[in-house]
């Protein structure tokens, strides 16, 4: 079931219950419809504060500022439309193009759990000699951008997923609130974790009082263990959301056993332990779905078909 952290079980027929065209409702199911998204938004967070490691803390912002006009770009200009256009003629279409979002967030997180058992590293690191400054932050920003695409179209096609029963201008002004409110939020989140340890290293040598200094020091000491945190939150979220997709998305198209088994052993769960750890219950076997899924992607690709993967930054 697509989702996000706190909204994966919801049902979908509470947002074609509650939502009209009026500017209310249309907030109202873009926080709905927003939340869905949190898994794709922890995971963008997480890997986007890569793409400025190695280079001078000085172009740290207007890297993200120059990722964030692409980022806006791409929901805005590219993403919305197409959905909007989707939604009218093809609307069958966006189970499928769920699904293989869902699939591609699973192999992301498969990869990245393979790579941690201590399989071989894909993609570009942040290692590599910077010969040229100016052409390597161009290369970064590129490949943010470009992962960004993929990002957004999942977070945009999640989005429109929630609200395909409404009129096409509670669509478009939700697809519109929750690209922009991502963005801005991802984003601004990413801005402060860069520079996090340039405020420690300020408030560490130049506080006007012990508590500032050690404030600063805690900074500098949190920084690592936060881009950890975030690296491994991100990979949970992307195979949570991305198997809770697939087997929504098998359930659409008349394949429900998955899901319905799943569900079994959630209620089952649920009865004997609280709700709580029923839905921890379905997101735990969302992440097994994704992870195997991704597996699985991950060996056709790289063991059969012998391809890279190249996001533009390492992960």
């Amino acid at each position: 079931m697509p989702g996000g952290l706190v909204a994966l079980l919801d049902d979908v027929s509470i947002i074609a219950r509650t939502a009209s065209a009026s500017v209310d409702d249309i907030a109202a199911a873009a926080g709905r419809a927003g939340s869905k998204t949190a898994g794709v938004v922890i995971d963008d967070a997480a890997v986007t504060p890569s793409y400025v490691t190695g280079l001078s803390p000085a172009r740290e912002l207007p890297i993200i500022w120059n990722i964030t006009k692409g980022s806006l770009k791409n929901k805005l200009l590219i993403l919305l439309p197409g959905a909007l256009l989707l939604s009218e003629f093809l609307p069958q279409a966006i189970v499928f193009i769920l699904m293989l979002g869902g699939a591609y967030l699973s192999y992301e997180g498969a990869e990245k759990v393979i790579e941690k058992l201590g399989g071989e590293k894909h993609g570009k690191t942040v290692d590599d000699v910077i010969e040229d400054p100016a052409a390597f932050e161009k290369q970064r920003t590129s490949g943010a951008i470009r992962t960004d695409l993929i990002l957004s179209a999942e977070i945009m096609a999640i989005t429109l997923n929630e609200v395909a029963a409404e009129d096409l201008i509670t669509r478009a002004g939700v697809l519109a609130i929750v690209g922009v409110a991502v963005t801005v939020f991802v984003y601004g989140a990413v801005g402060l974790i860069v520079k996090m340890d340039d405020i420690g290293l300020h408030l560490k040598k130049e506080g006007g009082s012990n508590a500032s200094r050690k404030f600063g020091q805690m900074l500098l000491s949190a920084m690592p263990k936060l881009l950890i945190a975030l690296s491994f939150i991100g990979t949970i979220a992307m195979l949570w959301v991305g198997g809770g997709i697939i087997l929504h998305g098998l359930a659409e198209i008349g394949i429900a056993g998955p899901e319905h088994w799943v569900e079994g052993i959630e209620h089952g769960v649920s009865a004997i332990a609280g709700g709580l750890f029923g839905w921890l219950t379905f997101a735990g076997f969302s992440a097994i779905t994704g992870l195997l899924l991704g597996g699985v992607i991950f060996f056709v690709l790289h063991k059969i078909f012998g391809l890279g993967h190249e996001t533009g930054a390492g992960h």
